[in-house]
């Protein structure tokens, strides 16, 4: 009976990772928590919560109280603004970085009682290291993103994650810090960016889209730029490193175990990322014009590639996955199936790729 399962909850429930993620806990009872439901027939118990509220702190004490889980993975995260619908930066800083406070806080207080949480997962991400990443980054690297605001939000809840650890009472606590996700079911705004679809929500970009009209791939002039090296995660291989861990019986030697994410094999160079999406590539004079142009189609509301990205995609961004490999041991090759090539190039084996665009407004 699904009663006589162990319990988790795991938060973001209803975003690409989270429905990944589902098919592969059928040996828990799962409960979704999220501010709108699941497009999914998995089975799963959901519970509308918004993170953004102080009062979801409590909620969430109570939940865990009735439900009582053995694991609490927390995937609640706005990082796409214009899809989500939440542009306001305050409330995206409330959901983000308040609101993993708020749930670490409502796992010590129900750890208080008795530890019934054993394991907590915290999904961070590769831009909370920051751009320029020349030499790998590894699970020491200092924090340093700047700039781009999911990037700044990713360091600041990681930071909180790690602080409040030794909090959580006789819990295990993972950090996962995966590199871009890839893979089929993707729209985010690097793929954007190389399929040239223009996902933003002007009635303009609609009428594009519906004229299958592309925007070019832009890159500052320059041939360092097209030899900037970066990684990707296929984001099954993420949703099984995650229920690998959920499903780990043996206790973690560290209270805290944090993990970089990407790929089997080396990184690929933004020229083959180009060549395998044949993408068209437009290269502008310098950096400068390169990110007033990012803005332009940002304001324009033709792209949700935000602007404040650009040092991202103009840089390195590469990290050390070593200890990922020691962490999986035998199972790294069932866990982490894709190479970053083939994670990468599943986004764009069907021609014209489907793009989740945002609601279209008066723009």
């Amino acid at each position: 009976m699904a009663d006589a399962l162990p319990s988790i909850i795991v938060t973001g429930i209803s975003g690409n990772l989270g429905q990944r993620l589902l098919p592969m806990l059928s040996g828990f009872r799962v409960v979704g928590v999220d501010f709108r439901p699941p497009q999914t027939d998995s089975a799963l118990q959901f519970v509308k919560m918004d993170l953004s509220l102080e009062s979801s702190c409590l909620e969430m004490i109570h939940l865990l109280r009735e439900i009582r889980p053995v694991a609490v993975v927390h995937l609640a995260f706005v990082m796409d603004a214009v899809r989500t619908g939440i542009l306001d930066r305050d409330r995206m800083w409330q959901v983000n970085v308040a609101g993993t406070a708020r749930v670490m806080e409502a796992v010590t207080e129900a750890n208080r009682e008795w530890p019934m949480v054993e394991k907590f997962i915290f999904m961070s991400s590769v831009s909370a290291y920051g751009p320029g990443l020349s030499t790998p980054a590894q699970e020491e690297t200092p924090l340093a993103a700047h700039t781009y605001v999911y990037g700044i939000h990713k360091m600041e809840a990681d930071r909180v994650v790690q602080q409040r650890a030794p909090a959580l009472r006789g819990c295990s606590v993972y950090v996962l810090r995966p590199h871009i996700f890839a893979g089929a079911s993707i729209d985010n705004y690097f793929m954007e960016a190389f399929r040239g679809i223009p996902g933003g929500a002007s009635k303009r970009a609609a009428k594009m889209r519906k004229q299958g009209k592309r925007l070019p791939c832009m890159l500052p002039s320059g041939n360092k730029y097209l030899q900037n090296r970066i990684q990707f995660v296929h984001v099954d291989d993420v949703a099984r490193l995650v229920a690998f861990i959920l499903n780990k019986s043996e206790p973690e030697g560290r209270r805290l175990t944090i993990l970089n994410v990407a790929g089997r094999g080396g990184a690929m160079t933004y020229e083959q990322c180009v060549r395998l999406a044949n993408a068209k590539l437009v290269q502008v004079p310098t950096e400068k014009l390169f990110a007033l142009v990012l803005r332009l189609l940002w304001s324009m509301k033709l792209s949700t590639i935000p602007p404040d990205v650009a040092l991202y995609m103009t840089s390195d961004t590469i990290m050390d996955t070593s200890r990922l490999e020691e962490f999986l041991g035998s199972e790294y090759g069932t866990v982490i199936r894709f190479p970053v090539a083939d994670a990468f190039a599943e986004c764009f084996r069907q021609e014209g790729a489907r793009v989740q665009a945002a609601p279209v407004g008066k723009a």
